[in-house]
């Protein structure tokens, strides 16, 4: 049969499971959109491409299926840029679709005319342009395997406006897609599993690092075997938090610039380095000169690139966490590490000594009081989703995180903006869950005209707002290391209780901390968004806090203060 290019691709999404689609409409998207009211995907209209961009990322996180996310040329991809690159850093699988101008335009400077494929090349998995309507289906499927197998990662597709319009005979490729040139390993060698067990059973220190590739490969299962069979405490990466649960007694919580003491101080006395799907980005080794000094390290990843990128290893497991985890776990002992677990509960009990839930004045509504107890109201069932800063922070410390696929944070990038555009997209993937953007003032108000859009499709996501009236990460460091020269960062806003009503939200704001549970019992018993502001206090920090340039173990700690 004939169908039209803009056909094709709603034809080729259907068949790949998309259901929904983020987006923002343009000339170039025209045809494709025109298609789609003829099959059943359901466009989200958001109120900027970079929150389609956010929401497709956080349905892709929250579902474990690929997102999209589509806008037209010029103006409308590049707006895309900023949740692209935010995809690509945290291994999320997402493809974009553009719109283009004519074929025969290109390179003519038309009319919203933008070399997209050309900007997007570093911060994309593989990018594709389509001048003919004859490639698309080949192209479509070759973009969701590429973006959902091995590392995930975002693949735009860019898509001429007469490669849209034209119609051309359609049949639908049956075969699995194959790539002789891109191969994702699965099974690790026999030769480094071996050289693996070795160091393990020869270990007196040693301790996991479980970061987002865990939850990528779906390796819970076989992480909590190892971590039991082994004795061996896991310290956690932001985006790994939720793979191993928090109440374990061998859970050392987040490591890294604001990772717990006990954490660093066990990565640093370690005799050896279980590094299980994560990176050695600089937020978690501190100063690479003197990162872990004592310690061998095994390094277990999908992408053959991590090694020995910015961390020198031992042993290099190449190949998919789960499967590598299942090959080892049959070889190890059990094995007892006693003493050393004992050492890190002294370092545990140090760090709760100077933890502010017990040592700040009850007097003050604090972030940190804000989060825990929406951790405990919840009972820690809520799917959070979180923009940049401090509050970000104050979410991975104290809302903790029992099961898997329940924190939808930007890491690697840092997108502040990224925490209500994203719980659109994961209520878009669990319509039947409780879904809360935790959002600082600053943040917020980079996504803010998404309101629109959750009171356009009802969305039952719930907005919490910690507003200290700053920027406050970089007042933190400005604090810190100059002088409280507070250049940039003092930042008003709208009444944000105001701000929600006008756009038909319920909303209440609280400023002690006595109020907090019915203001959250008053969100949850609400349906629809709801939006909660919590003006806390405005120049806390958050600790510890690794300075640049230090060492893991050389944390700046809160102050001790008079126990309540």
């Amino acid at each position: 049969m004939k169908l039209s290019g803009a056909e094709i691709v709603m034809e080729c999404l259907v068949r790949e499971g998309v259901e929904t689609i983020f987006g923002y409409p343009g000339g170039a998207t025209m045809p494709m959109l025109d298609a789609m009211l003829n099959y059943p995907i359901r466009h989200v209209l958001t109120r900027h491409e970079q929150g389609a961009a956010f929401a497709a990322d956080g349905y892709a996180r929250s579902s474990g299926k690929v997102g999209v996310a589509m806008a037209t040329s010029g103006p409308g991809a590049t707006n895309l840029v900023t949740g692209i690159t935010t995809a690509m850093m945290d291994s999320s699988p997402v493809v974009f679709i553009t719109g283009q101008v004519h074929s025969t335009l290109i390179g003519g400077d038309a009319f919203q005319e933008t070399d997209v494929t050309g900007i997007t090349l570093p911060i994309t998995k593989h990018n594709y342009l389509v001048t003919s309507a004859e490639e698309l289906a080949e192209v479509i499927r070759e973009a969701f395997y590429i973006a959902r197998s091995g590392r995930p990662g975002p693949v735009l597709i860019d898509i001429c406006k007469d490669a849209q319009i034209e119609k051309v005979e359609f049949e639908y490729p049956e075969e699995e897609v194959c790539l002789p040139g891109y191969q994702p390993p699965t099974h690790a060698t026999p030769a480094s599993l071996e050289a693996a067990v070795k160091l393990i059973k020869e270990a007196k220190r040693p301790v996991i690092l479980a970061g987002h590739g865990v939850l990528m490969s779906g390796a819970m299962s076989e992480l909590y075997t190892f971590a039991e069979k082994t004795q061996t405490p896991v310290a956690l990466t932001l985006l790994g938090l939720g793979s191993f649960p928090a109440g374990h007694p061998y859970n050392l919580g987040m490591m890294g610039m604001h990772g717990t003491a006990h954490s660093n101080l066990a990565i640093q006395n370690a005799d050896l380095i279980l590094a299980f799907g994560m990176r050695f980005d600089d937020r978690v080794t501190g100063t690479l000169r003197t990162y872990a000094p004592r310690a061998k390290k095994i390094h277990v990843d999908i992408d053959a690139s991590e090694f020995n990128k910015n961390v020198t290893i031992d042993v290099a497991l190449l190949g998919d966490l789960r499967a590598i985890l299942a090959d080892l776990n049959p070889k190890l002992e059990t094995m007892d590490h006693q003493e050393w677990l004992q050492k890190i509960q002294t370092w545990v009990q140090e760090s709760n000594d100077r933890d502010i839930l017990y040592w700040e004045n009850s007097d003050k509504l604090h972030a940190a009081h804000v989060i825990h107890d929406f951790w405990q109201q919840s009972r820690g069932e809520a799917i959070v989703t979180t923009g940049v800063g401090q509050h970000q922070m104050w979410t991975a410390q104290y809302y903790r995180q029992e099961k898997p696929y329940q924190l939808i944070t930007s890491g690697g990038a840092g997108s502040m903006g990224f925490g209500m555009p994203s719980a659109l997209g994961a209520w878009f993937a669990h319509k039947d869950r409780e879904i809360w953007a935790i959002e600082g003032d600053g943040s917020f108000q980079m996504s803010l005209n998404e309101l629109a859009t959750l009171t356009q499709e009802n969305a039952n996501v719930k907005i919490l707002v910690i507003n200290n009236r700053y920027l406050g990460m970089v007042r933190q460091w400005q604090e810190f290391f100059f002088d409280k020269r507070y250049a940039a960062t003092p930042i008003t806003g709208p009444d944000f209780v105001k701000l929600a009503e006008a756009y038909g939200i319920p909303a209440v704001a609280v400023s002690e901390r006595g109020q907090i549970k019915n203001a959250l019992d008053f969100a949850h018993n609400t349906p629809g968004p709801v939006l909660v502001e919590f003006k806390v206090e405005q120049e806390d920090c958050v600790y510890p806090m690794v300075p640049t340039g230090a060492a893991l173990d050389e944390m700046l700690l809160r102050p001790s203060l008079v126990r309540v």
